[in-house]
């Protein structure tokens, strides 16, 4: 798969790019949005956190809380809050039952393994962590473990980590290193003998980061927002891209997730949602 470099100076992220109508936008014309099922399941796209912009109102069901109008639209998002702080295992199993068949949530490790002991010690926190996300049954995705920056690659610690974590735990994992350190092929090796995959983030702090890496049956692109990290929204060049990125690891037989991070201004929502629409016209398209 040839993949695209999302970085800062990527033309479709530079200030001034278009931005063409987003079904959901309260404008006239996309006032009676109606609710479809994803156009692929092998994809996935959502947002951090389940927040709905008052300017996306339209595309979501007007009854019910907000994670139920939102998993009426998009087929996954990503819990950060596990990452500040503990939830019960009942609360996790009433956003399970709140939710279709087929949703899934991608559930971020808590600071406590990642920025606070850094990868070292972690089975008491880690055994509380997976003992609360069980509840979600069979709606729980992937384990987000993000990285500090200042997060050297250590092999020893890593695969120690990695290992400890495959040990109480079967399911698909993605990893978010920023330290450049963390992109090379040894370490690609590492993470894909754990079933592993690397995120392919925008802004990507080293190249390397703007594409997937590790283990190949997941693909993962965390979106935070360009040029303004968390603000901006993208330009329909740059997500016509993440569209043709995705269609083209689900046909490799990966199941791909895109989420996107820009939640500041609510431009996450707008950006999910344009991706969803470009994707089932797309695939229209191609029959």
């Amino acid at each position: 798969m040839a993949h695209r470099v999302y970085g800062r100076d990527s033309p479709s992220v530079r200030r001034g790019g278009t931005r063409s109508v987003v079904p959901g936008e309260n404008t006239a014309e996309t006032a009676q949005v109606g609710l479809l099922p994803p156009p692929d399941d092998r994809i996935r796209v959502g947002t951090a956190g389940w927040s709905l912009p008052k300017a996306c109102h339209a595309a979501f069901a007007a009854d019910g809380t907000h994670l139920q109008r939102y998993a009426g639209r998009l087929a996954a998002v990503e819990i950060n809050s596990s990452f500040y702080r503990p939830h019960k295992p009942e609360t996790y199993a009433r956003w399970a039952d709140s939710v279709p068949a087929g949703f899934r949530f991608a559930v971020k490790v808590p600071r406590t393994i990642t920025h606070e002991r850094r990868l070292r010690d972690i089975d008491a926190p880690l055994d509380r962590f997976l003992g609360e996300v069980q509840a979600l049954g069979g709606t729980r995705g992937p384990l987000l473990v993000q990285l500090p920056p200042n997060l050297r690659f250590d092999a020893g610690v890593a695969g120690g980590f990695f290992e400890a974590v495959r040990a109480r735990f079967d399911g698909p994992v993605v990893c978010e290193p920023r330290h450049p350190g963390w992109f090379t092929d040894p370490v690609d090796a590492l993470l894909s003998r754990f079933h592993v995959a690397r995120v392919a983030a925008d802004p990507a702090p080293v190249p390397l980061a703007a594409v997937p890496g590790g283990w190949t049956g997941l693909v993962y692109y965390r979106l935070h927002g360009s040029p303004r990290m968390y603000y901006s929204a993208y330009t329909d060049v740059f997500l016509d891209r993440v569209v043709a990125d995705l269609r083209n690891a689900a046909r490799r037989g990966a199941e791909a997730w895109c989420i996107f991070d820009n939640t500041a201004l609510g431009k996450a929502t707008r950006d999910a949602l344009s991706v969803l629409e470009r994707l089932r016209a797309v695939m229209a398209a191609a029959g």
